[in-house]
């Protein structure tokens, strides 16, 4: 994402919507299924425009991709949701936005499976020290997002972490 950056590192939490686990009927009819996609798409479109009109940063923005087929993404570059080389969320508005995310997904009448992808834009080293590596920040910041979505009532076994570090980086 052109702009992200965390002093010189490109990081993002991508928060993934997939596909439905399991339809509303075993005919194959998704026509109420899509309707439900459409809604939801809708309402976190929706506190993402309200997320980032508030955001302290006013380069950095959410951004949400639709993916077709129920599917769609939330790139949230890092500095929105933590301090520069952490992996503690702290940040108020970040935990206030995924209770929002987490109440939308609690009223999802099918199962989905999320993803959450934590990337870095450069080969960070720490030392010894947790995190000492680029991927271990953005292993951790994955695991701190799912901890938050637990905490607001998302089974955990919808979610999935994935830590890229900086080998598929988000930036140009």
């Amino acid at each position: 994402l052109q702009g992200s950056t965390d002093t010189s590192e490109a990081e993002e939490e991508t928060l993934s919507t997939f596909h439905s686990a399991k339809s509303d009927s075993g005919s194959g009819d998704d026509s109420g299924h899509n309707t439900e996609a459409a809604d939801i798409s809708q309402k976190v479109e929706e506190i993402t425009q309200e997320f980032n009109d508030t955001s302290d940063d006013q380069n950095q923005k959410v951004k949400m991709t639709f993916k077709g087929n129920n599917e769609f993404t939330l790139d949230i570059p890092s500095n929105l949701m933590f301090d520069e080389g952490e992996y503690v969320l702290d940040n108020p508005n970040a935990r206030q936005y995924l209770s929002k995310v987490a109440k939308i997904i609690r009223t999802m009448t099918n199962q989905f499976d999320i993803e959450i992808a934590g990337h870095t834009g450069t080969n960070y080293a720490r030392g010894s020290e947790i995190p000492r590596d680029a991927w271990d920040l953005s292993a951790l910041r994955s695991i701190s997002v799912v901890k938050e979505l637990i905490k607001n009532q998302i089974d955990p076994a919808m979610l999935k972490v994935s830590a890229f570090g900086s080998y598929r980086p988000k930036s140009d």
